[in-house]
């Protein structure tokens, strides 16, 4: 057996194996609805920058308006997801990758 086919059989038992799936579970259970929650976020921006022109124009604070603000959010609302998503994988993600790391690491030596 060649090195090559041997690191593909230990990458395939690892995809295949509960701990891997569970890995890929919690990954997919936090950032698809985070996805779509900063999708929906961003386009109801879009939106209302273009159909609700009189409401996003209203002044809050001097120049301030509410596109503004609403446009200022969206970098701060990108902010926090990354670093939930930094807290969520050091938490839940990271501690699984490093094992499975670790035991690839050692069945292809």
């Amino acid at each position: 057996m060649t090195t090559r086919e041997h690191d593909a059989s230990v990458y395939e038992q690892m995809q295949e194996s509960n701990e891997f799936q569970e890995l890929k579970r919690r990954f997919r259970a936090w950032t698809f609805p985070m996805t779509v929650a900063f999708l929906a976020w961003y386009l109801l921006y879009v939106v209302m920058s273009g159909w609700a022109r009189d409401f996003m124009a209203i002044k809050l604070l001097g120049d301030i308006n509410v596109g503004l603000v609403f446009g200022l959010l969206q970098f701060v609302s990108t902010f926090l997801i990354a670093w939930a998503y930094a807290r969520h994988a050091e938490k839940k993600l990271d501690p699984i990758a490093d094992k499975l790391r670790h035991e690839v690491e050692e069945r292809s030596k």
